[in-house]
């Protein structure tokens, strides 16, 4: 069959290639197809005989053909077609029964790997780019979250939990110089009332001087401050930090250390120096408006100033901030929070018939309400109110008390300030009674505050970046106790009194009121190297504004009760590293005379 296929194809080529120029003639005789524009006319059939029409076969138009030209005879060609029909159709049925066959081992093929999967795998025959590059992402994702969580997507790399940590801290080497103009009280007027009620009772009937302040002695000091802290990011909107600080004591507005300090346990002859631990939090911020803290954390309060609240005074309690977008370029915000004191030693009191007395715990209740926001192009505005409420901190006098010895307890010897400075109004905590013989014993006394305080603050900053980067900066402060009664401190005041010209003690002229305004120009923040700033500032802080234990520890040796100016320049050597010097002139208010110059050579450095 395949040899007569072959003969025939080879003479029906011949034969063409005899009939051609024939071909050629009939059809430029017959004219080019003309198309019917009739629509109601049927198709023209184009035919090569009478009979048959044009297939789409080529044998078969050459087969009519050849019987139009009578080469061979119209049997004839019917024996060729049908031969050629004959094997168009088996050639079909060989490439249907190849595709039947194609599909059966396809499918037994799946059948097969099918089995081999697992239960509940499914198998897809045909998977689409796009899906492909889905599933790789998804499994390069997955692949590295796990290096990453197990550390071994990077050699020398953190893992996972330590990548939500934030390590920071900073040292400040210090030269600091503490000079007194001639005309201080050195009488023994300016008493130390926080050496005496940290240490043991005084007894002003003994002939001998109190604790005093040093009011004329010159002191030059090299000090530095360390601190090195680390926040965490715990997930789900909470995170939690601590840090540790350097300090000689324990004061809550001071972590320098003076180099060779001796007036502790530590320090002298290359001694080491202790390190406290200055906060320890934990904070819930679900979103970005609003954020709760408990613990020891900074402070959560506006306050540009430190007239009321140093600038590194850290809060123990629990604190709340929010704040809202309420216009573009303006938010309010608000702050609330209750803060412990004081807590009362648990076993205070007495140990005579084993009875304690109560409590006398001391509590700070805040709130502050303010905005910042632009009230004008390159003008930015912020400002805060204020309400301060300390809970029995004012001292109070006590029950009728027998004292002999330093060692013996009253029942209000817990209200006196655990930490003090200088400058508010104390009084006599002990109501001493004669011995029963009724000769008088000693007065071991304590002290403890004269005033309540309940305050009022209003502070503000005022910022012009006009000349960007260099900045024009207002800040403002004012306060004023609302519990200050100035006839019934009067009447039990033991300090804050005015001298009289013939050298006696005259009455009480302390007060209850406090500002302070400060201009600075330049850089706002020592980002790089020469970034520079300096600033002048006015304070004036009467005797029980506030608190003395929480306000500037280097104005005037730190407290209330004085007025003066502060001069400040600050030039950055590196983007990490900037030099401060600061000078402090102060003057008391109320009281003997005190007068101090400080001026402060800093050497700052960060990470």
């Amino acid at each position: 069959r395949r040899f007569m296929s072959a003969y025939i194809n080879t003479l029906f080529f011949l034969l063409f290639i005899l009939l051609l120029p024939s071909l050629a003639t009939t059809a430029l005789a017959e004219g080019p197809l003309q198309e019917d524009d009739s629509s109601a006319s049927a198709p023209k059939k184009h035919k090569v005989s009478s009979k048959k029409a044009l297939s789409p076969n080529v044998t078969i138009n050459l087969i009519n053909l050849l019987v139009q030209q009578h080469v061979i005879s119209e049997e004839q060609a019917k024996a060729l077609i049908k031969q050629a029909e004959d094997e168009a159709y088996i050639a079909r049925q060989s490439a249907k029964e190849a595709t039947v066959k194609a599909d059966e081992a396809a499918s037994k093929a799946t059948a097969a790997a099918a089995a081999a999967l697992p239960p509940g795998t499914k198998r897809v025959t045909y998977v689409p780019e796009i899906v492909k590059k889905e599933l790789r992402d998804e499994v390069k994702d997955e692949v590295m979250t796990e290096a990453k969580k197990e550390g071994w997507a990077s050699p020398g790399t953190y893992p996972e939990w330590a990548s939500r940590l934030r390590f920071y801290g900073d040292l400040r080497l210090r030269y600091q110089g503490n000079y007194f103009p001639p005309g201080n009280d050195t009488s023994g007027n300016l008493v130390n009332y926080n050496a005496i009620n940290t240490g043991p009772p005084f007894d002003p009937t003994s002939g001998a001087y109190p604790p005093t302040l040093d009011a004329n002695a010159d002191r030059n000091q090299f000090r530095f401050r360390a601190r090195l802290g680390v926040d965490a990011d715990l997930s789900d909107g909470f995170s939690s930090g601590i840090r540790i600080a350097s300090g000689q004591d324990d004061s809550p507005v001071s972590q320098n250390q003076s180099f060779g300090y001796s007036g502790g346990a530590q320090g002298g002859n290359f001694s080491n120096y202790a390190v406290w631990l200055d906060r320890a939090f934990l904070k819930y911020q679900p979103n970005e408006s609003i954020n709760l803290q408990i613990g020891r954390f900074d402070s959560p309060f506006f306050h540009p100033t430190d007239l009321v609240w140093y600038k590194d005074l850290n809060f123990d309690g629990v604190a709340t901030q929010a704040k809202y977008d309420l216009l573009p370029n303006f938010q309010p915000f608000v702050v609330a929070g209750a803060f412990p004191v004081f807590n009362t030693d648990f076993n205070f009191g007495t140990d005579q018939g084993g009875t304690k007395y109560s409590s006398t715990d001391k509590y700070l209740f805040a709130a502050q309400l303010g905005f910042l926001g632009n009230i004008a192009e390159n003008v930015h505005l912020g400002l805060g109110a204020s309400y301060y409420d300390f809970s029995d901190v004012q001292g109070r006098l006590s029950s009728p008390c027998l004292v002999t010895s330093v060692t013996d307890v009253c029942d209000t010897d817990e209200l006196r300030p655990s930490f003090a400075q200088k400058g508010n109004t104390y009084m006599a905590l002990r109501d001493i009674i004669p011995f029963p013989n009724g000769t008088v014993g000693p007065q071991f006394q304590y002290y403890g505050l004269a005033s309540a305080f309940r305050e009022i603050d209003l502070t503000g900053q005022l910022d012009f970046s006009q000349f960007d980067p260099v900045h024009i900066i207002l800040d403002g402060e004012f306060v004023r106790n609302l519990a200050f009664d100035a006839p019934a401190i009067g009447q039990i005041a033991v300090n804050n009194l005015a001298g009289t010209t013939n050298g006696s003690i005259g009455p009480f002229n302390g007060g209850n009121t406090g500002y302070m305004a400060r201009i600075t120009v330049g850089h706002p923040e020592l980002k790089q190297i020469w970034d520079w700033n300096v600033a002048f500032a006015y304070k004036y802080l009467q005797s029980d504004a506030t608190v003395d234990a929480f306000v500037d520890p280097d104005f005037g040796g730190g407290g209330t009760n004085l007025k003066g100016f502060i001069v400040t320049g600050r030039l950055a050597l590196s983007s990490n590293v900037w030099m401060t010097i600061k000078y402090y002139s102060a003057n008391a208010l109320a009281g003997p005379v005190y007068r101090d110059d400080t001026l402060q050579v800093d050497l700052n450095a960060k990470f």
